[in-house]
């Protein structure tokens, strides 16, 4: 008899076989039921308690998956899925994870079975057909829907949509109280900024002449401290009128050009302040050098870095109106009703901050969903109506497939019913009873559009309920999901408790607890570098 060979340290623990694929595909279906319910309109919310103790509620799968603190490897892995979903197309984070989910579960069954991985796996990578399936619902290309879905989906953010960037044109402002119907798109840019003297500054600029600065409109300070010695009265004078003249033409080259307004991302004097206050004109300082580039983007003015550097093509003319309000007990300056905006301000009222989060992140993900159209304006119904036509098509071509491969190719069809069912559930009607007749019209093709809406539970056509997704949505959400769900299925083996590589020498036996005397507590210890 051999001794028997020890390959991996004690401390290592392998884990291989059957056992690690059922652990796999539950840790699955565990994340997949955390955010199960928050699927379509009916959706139910989440409320996470962070880390610092504050609260997130929300309903957007990405953003509760962020949240959780896992310790499973498959289920930090589905995590990821959501995560890539979101970066790649914004929208379709919990759909992807509940797809993935369902496909383990019903391969899952194979397994038992003794089916090898690799067939499932096979069985269930039919890419191209569900590109096909979906190519046969997307015939509208036409861009008037996308329009329509651009303003269904968000607020009509017609004029930030055409630079589809939407993290740097478009801000989000949120300013608790109110209502959520206050809520609206300005044409323009509202910074959380009051003019510099209240009182002696217009609050209110129709049609402003707008000048953007990136310098500071006081006297120059020293790099370093300058020391000045001064031997006569008279020279002190001369400084402080060198000063004075200095800010003075500073403000005179800026004056040549008639500004109504004058933003400056840095400083600007007291007698700065007072020689653009005699003039008329309002002044802002010390602005984000982000919003400095929405003003310039939506007014048409050029930011300039030097006074003297100024033309007149640099002034923006586009604005039609400056005003500074008052919103709940601070001061915001909007720049708006721009002619031709390139950059937009969504301002969200609600009445309190965890509500105004939320709107903001569905907000993010209606936005996400409008720029896609934009880029590809590609629709395929809502409603689960997609995936119940390619889970029928699936089912009619399994019979043509030879082997064994048919049982994982129907079941791989069936997974694709949890987007419909799940939608069915969280509406509260009789799910058995949608489902069967969902099939049955989705059996003999008689209408592609049938789905259920998700607000009442209802089956109906979802051409004429304008429920719609993007296409590139829905393959990103088919594409992830599926290899995802191989992916989890292809691992037969897990090995934890592998330690990070330790420096030579320090891990000679443990070492004892070392206790400081009084005598070197004092004394530095050296911290390695």
């Amino acid at each position: 008899m051999h001794a028997p060979v020890l390959v991996l340290k004690d401390s290592l623990k392998r884990e291989s076989g059957t056992k690690v694929h059922h652990a796999n595909i539950q840790a699955s279906k565990a994340v997949a039921d955390i955010i199960r319910t928050t699927l379509g309109p009916r959706s139910m919310l989440k409320m996470l308690l962070d880390a610092s103790g504050g609260i997130v509620v929300t309903n957007d799968g990405n953003a509760i998956l962020r949240e959780l603190d896992l310790a499973h490897p498959a289920a930090k892995s589905m995590i990821e899925l959501s995560r890539t979903q979101d970066e790649e197309v914004g929208d379709g984070t919990t759909s992807v994870i509940v797809l993935a989910g369902e496909m383990l579960h019903v391969a899952e069954a194979f397994i038992e079975k003794n089916y090898h991985p690799t067939v499932i796996c096979r069985g269930a990578t039919m890419l191209g057909l569900v590109k096909s399936c979906i190519g046969t619902n997307s015939g509208i290309t036409s861009l008037d829907l996308a329009i329509d879905a651009t303003q269904i989906v968000g607020v009509d953010l017609g004029q930030g949509l055409r630079e589809v960037d939407i993290k740097k044109y478009i801000k989000v402002e949120k300013v608790p109280g109110g209502q959520l119907e206050d809520s609206k798109v300005l044409k323009g840019v509202m910074i959380n900024k009051d003019v510099v003297a209240p009182g002696k500054m217009k609050r209110k600029i129709v049609n402003p002449r707008i000048i953007l600065l990136d310098c500071p409109l006081e006297y120059k300070k020293g790099e370093n401290q300058t020391n000045a010695e001064l031997v006569k009265e008279e020279d002190w004078e001369v400084l402080l009128k060198m000063e004075e003249e200095y800010i003075e033409s500073l403000c005179l080259q800026i004056l040549k050009f008639k500004p109504d307004l004058v933003v400056t991302e840095k400083g600007l004097s007291d007698l700065a302040c007072h020689y653009l206050s005699k003039a008329g004109v309002s002044a802002i300082r010390r602005v984000r050098k982000t919003d400095n580039n929405r003003i310039a983007k939506a007014s048409g003015a050029v930011i300039v870095n030097r006074p003297d550097e100024l033309q007149e093509s640099d002034v923006g003319t586009g604005a039609g109106l400056f005003e500074v309000k008052k919103i709940g007990d601070e001061f915001f300056a909007f720049i708006v009703d721009c002619k031709d905006p390139k950059a937009c301000t969504v301002l969200l009222r609600g009445a309190s901050k965890d509500l105004l989060n939320e709107v903001e992140r569905n907000l993010q993900d209606a936005m996400s969903v409008a720029r896609n159209i934009i880029k590809n304006p590609k629709l395929v119904p809502g409603g689960g109506a997609t995936e119940l036509t390619v889970s029928a098509t699936l089912k009619q071509k399994s019979s043509s497939v030879e082997g064994i491969e048919k049982w994982p190719y129907e079941a791989a069809a069936l997974a694709f019913e949890a987007i419909p069912r799940t939608l069915a559930q969280n509406c509260g009607v009789n799910v058995i009873r949608t489902m069967t007749a969902l099939q049955g019209k989705h059996a003999n093709g008689e209408n592609a559009w049938i789905g259920i809406d998700g607000n009442t539970g209802a089956i109906a056509d979802m051409k004429e309920r304008k429920i719609w997704d993007a296409y590139n949505v829905k393959a990103q959400t088919f594409k992830t999901a599926i290899e995802a769900a191989c992916m989890l299925l292809r691992i037969d083996d897990i090995v934890s408790g592998i330690k990070k590589k330790q420096a030579p020498g320090a891990g000679q036996g443990p070492s004892k607890p070392k206790v400081e005397t009084e005598a070197d507590a004092d004394g530095e210890q050296i911290l390695p570098d």
